[in-house]
């Protein structure tokens, strides 16, 4: 993970059916802490997505980091990591799937969004804009 200045938060949740729960109660928690109630349940909705994509594709823990840099007050990053080291892969979900639009809801509801290696798996990140 990047270390960054300004304010961080990071946890990490084992690759259990609860971890989604977890990762979202946490996700909220801390944004109700910093004010950003506004953006809550966006991000909720797009963590509980790329954790989903952890828990169906990777084992071990999934780390997720929220981020608001030194100076972006209008930005908040977040991060979900996992042990396996291949990227995800956009596709396009028929009608009929039951899944498949996590990273196209990523891509469409985030600034910009992308994956990084690790040296023990890969991150997945997405910036959203905070309303001033």
């Amino acid at each position: 993970m990047i270390d960054t200045d300004g304010d961080c938060a990071e946890w990490t949740f084992p690759a259990e059916p609860g971890a989604v729960r977890a990762a979202r109660a946490a996700v909220r928690g801390q944004l109700h802490g910093w004010n950003l109630d506004c953006v809550a349940d966006l991000t909720a909705l797009l963590v509980s997505e790329l954790v989903t994509n952890s828990l169906r594709h990777a084992t071990g823990p999934i780390g997720v980091r929220l981020l608001r840099p030194a100076g972006a007050d209008d930005t908040l990053r977040v991060e979900v990591s996992d042990p396996l080291p291949d990227p995800p892969r956009e596709r396009v979900a028929h009608p009929e799937d039951e899944s498949g639009r996590g990273l196209q809801l990523v891509a469409g509801s985030s600034r910009r969004w992308g994956t990084r290696p690790g040296a023990d798996g890969k991150t997945v990140w997405f910036e959203l804009a905070v309303p001033g």
